[in-house]
């Protein structure tokens, strides 16, 4: 055991690294759950983060675990943990897409919480399936089909919205993230080996304190923070298993669905990465571990999945081991029961971490262009429209509400300037409809014009009950329209002759 515990240089390094990449997850927890899906401060500092906190421990600890084991069985000590947390890409979708929703319809902030418990629940339910046919659901779907349609969350709502507040703060943010960007994509290694996030942040935060204080920067406004206290994890099980038989969950099915199938490939990828690296993990207990621990944070109050992350390269070139894991779950753990992440926002600009998120927005962009066959690469462009137009109509409702205004009352004034009903159309469901998308237009290359056609005939399926492009207008907002092959009818009979087309079309040989 004494082995499990220690600490090497590399893992402070890695510990680092990580420690940051967490702790900005929680710092947007903390900001955007009361902006966006109207909970108070404290409730997020009382129930979420603790419930978030307790996931990322379990899964940090078990993880170090399984790299310990894997050093002692093959003798060696370099083996590195694989890096654990929260879902950047299913966060930013669970708030927008659901959370964000259920609020701006209902007014009740309860409700969003419990919707995105739901969301959360379902998504480790999908991770444990997938650890049994996960396989099986990476040979069948091109990775353009999977990766495109992360890529458009990636580029839009990860990394578009945030690039405007480091411009329009640029006395804080423009100089942590341009030495974020120099340093990764350059592969920089600065001087003892510091993880440059680390020294971006630090830096920045002390430019930033710098700047305020000979009056060259705006003040900070006031950060969001509970007293300092225990904030024990509280047992959610009541409310979520109540609200499984809510409609309020099951009609977010169509971001649900494809966010717990991105957890489970990019599980298998993260797993391949480290097999490349040198250090060869089970699949299965990998995958179940993933989705117990999303069970685990929803029925603990965090409506956020956890999964395995990129970069296990990366930190075994720090010299990580498994410490960094552990350790790393310990320190976010005690942040998160102390109450003290609003207070980190109080010393540390969230401006200056933006950088760190801009990065992770342009990396899942570029590989999903770079992991996918050459010959694929129109397949991922055509699956970043429909993200694109989810992205356009969250900023055109948001314009409205400021305004005082809905989009029930404007629709019809956008005409002929901008196609508004389109613009809805295409974002209703996107995340399927990119996939579908990227996956018809890969199988067309590949010259399977009989995959083709039945991903188009799928199309049409989801068109008619409404999984996609089916929507009502209401002065609360945009609302998902269900139905029996009836919810978009001119989608699904379109789609579907062209299935018919694709399927009687003369077979053309693949392209190189």
């Amino acid at each position: 055991m004494a082995g499990f515990l220690r600490i090497t240089k590399g893992d402070l390094d890695g510990f680092f690294g990580l420690f940051i990449d967490n702790l900005l997850q929680l710092l947007l927890i903390l900001t955007l759950c009361p902006l966006v899906c109207g909970i108070p401060v404290a409730d997020v500092t009382g129930k979420i983060l603790p419930g978030a906190a307790l996931s990322i421990l379990a899964g940090n600890f078990y993880f170090a675990w399984q790299a310990w084991k894997l050093a002692q069985r093959e003798g060696r000590d370099d083996v590195t943990a694989m890096p654990y947390g929260i879902n950047t890409v299913s966060l930013f979708a669970y708030i927008v897409f659901i959370m964000g929703p259920v609020y701006r319809q209902t007014g009740d902030a309860t409700l969003a919480w419990k919707a995105g418990l739901f969301a959360c629940l379902l998504s480790g339910l999908m991770e444990i399936a997938g650890a049994f046919c996960g396989d099986f659901l990476r040979r069948f779907a091109p990775r353009a089909a999977l990766l495109s349609s992360l890529a458009g969350i990636a580029i839009t709502f990860i990394a578009m919205g945030f690039v405007f507040q480091i411009f329009a703060t640029p006395a804080l943010g423009l100089v942590p993230m341009l030495l974020i960007l120099i340093c990764y994509a350059g592969r920089i290694r600065l001087p003892l080996n510091l993880p440059a996030g680390f020294v971006a942040v630090v830096l920045g935060t002390v430019l930033a304190h710098v700047l305020r204080a000979a009056g060259w920067a705006p003040q900070s406004p006031v950060s969001p923070a509970s007293s300092l206290d225990l904030y024990p994890p509280h047992w959610s099980g009541g409310e979520l298993f109540g609200f499984l038989f809510s409609k309020e969950g099951w009609v977010h099915l169509s971001v649900i669905v494809p966010m717990g199938l991105f957890n489970v490939i990019g599980s298998l990828q993260c797993l391949e990465s480290a097999d490349a690296a040198g250090d060869r993990f089970p699949t299965r207990p990998s995958l179940l571990a993933n989705g117990v621990g999303s069970i685990f944070a929803a029925c603990f109050g965090s409506p956020f999945a956890t999964t395995l992350y990129i970069g296990h390269p990366g930190w075994k070139d720090m010299g990580a081991r498994w410490s960094y894991s552990w350790l790393n779950g310990v320190v976010i753990s005690v942040l998160a029961f102390a109450g003290a992440v609003g207070h980190v926002l109080q010393i540390v600009p969230l401006e200056v971490t933006l950088g760190i998120l801009l990065w992770i927005g342009v990396v899942i962009t570029a590989q999903a262009f770079q992991a996918s066959p050459p010959r694929h690469s129109i397949a991922v462009a055509a699956g970043l429209i429909p993200a694109l137009a989810a992205w356009l109509l969250v900023q055109i409702e948001t314009t409205l509400r400021i305004a005082g205004t809905n989009l029930e009352a404007t629709a019809e004034k956008f005409a002929p300037t901008l196609h508004i009903h389109g613009v809805i159309a295409l974002s209703q469901g996107f995340l399927l409809t990119s996939i579908l998308y990227a996956a018809i237009t890969a199988f067309v290359i590949d010259g399977k014009k009989r995959h083709a056609s039945a991903a188009l005939l799928l199309t049409a399926l989801f068109s008619g009950f409404g999984l996609i492009h089916a929507y009502r207008l209401t002065p609360n907002g945009v609302e998902n329209h269900f139905g029996w092959l009836t919810a978009a009818p001119e989608f699904a009979i379109g789609y579907a002759l062209v299935a018919a087309l694709c399927f009687f079309l003369p077979r053309r040989p693949a392209q190189p």
